[in-house]
């Protein structure tokens, strides 16, 4: 990376994680940013508006990549504004991506099974449980603590660093105080990630348990459908999956069967 952008991008980082950015976001950020500097190496301060549309609009990337990279250059550009490193944002007329509406997508009981099967009991078990009876994101699990724990009830800090509460389901509290057992403080699942497992590994050992075409991600889709057949709340399901508009919460939610059908027969 050319030594302006590498300092420019070290700044920035730093910024980030003086303001409690995550160590994940502030990895999705370098890469975005090293692309950029790699397909613009003459410096972050000399671009304009046309440089920074033909970077977003890479032919090969998928509407939810190009979104991500519009994210980090508009955040990197209002940083630099911020602290006067440059006059003007280039970045400020980026036409916002729109990401094409998708269908949930939750792992069936046979996928979660043969993965459960596959995982024995112990860490790799605990971590499917967690996404599919609790929701986690990857990133939450990877960075739950002992003391996020209090009996029946789990204190998940996810994005923007808001806390939001879970109820502990009745299969995975008893694993959940069997893997704590003896711990008062500390990280669930210790490793080399400041101390904890990195969002990254639980989020490929989970692919890998769950076969080819599934993630944890859609086992986060299955505890929301679920959720949401108990009682058709999606305001409960938007806050036990720690979402900031329930229109996110809709795209995790596989219509129950039964709800369509009692529709029809009610028109």
């Amino acid at each position: 990376m050319e030594a302006t952008w590498k300092r420019a991008t070290d700044d920035y980082c730093d910024w980030l994680a003086a303001g409690g950015g995550s160590k994940d976001l502030q990895r999705m950020r370098r890469h975005y940013l090293r692309g950029l500097s790699l397909d613009q190496p003459c410096g972050p301060w000399s671009l304009g508006l046309d440089e920074l549309v033909r970077f977003v609009a890479n032919p090969g990337w998928k509407p939810e990549t190009r979104k991500a990279a519009r994210g980090t250059i508009r955040a990197f550009y209002r940083w630099a504004v911020i602290t006067e490193r440059i006059d003007r944002d280039p970045s400020l007329l980026l036409p916002p991506v729109k990401i094409p509406p998708t269908k949930p997508r939750p792992a069936p009981d046979y996928v979660l099974s043969r993965a459960m099967l596959a995982a024995g009991p112990g860490r790799d078990q605990l971590m499917l449980l967690l996404a599919s009876l609790a929701g986690l994101r990857r990133a939450e699990i990877a960075t739950l603590r002992v003391e996020d724990v209090a009996g029946d009830t789990l204190y998940v800090r996810g994005k923007g660093g808001r806390t939001r509460v879970v109820p502990l389901h009745r299969t995975l509290e008893p694993e959940l105080s069997a893997w704590l057992a003896g711990r008062l403080e500390g990280w669930v699942f210790p490793g080399r990630e400041d101390g904890h497992l990195s969002a990254h590994h639980v989020g490929k050992r989970l692919s890998v348990l769950l076969g080819p075409g599934w993630s944890a991600h859609k086992l986060r889709h299955r505890f929301a459908s679920r959720a949401y057949a108990a009682d058709r709340d999606l305001l409960a399901v938007q806050s036990l999956l720690g979402h900031t508009r329930p229109e996110t919460t809709a795209r995790y939610v596989a219509m129950p069967d039964d709800a369509l059908r009692a529709a029809v027969a009610a028109a």
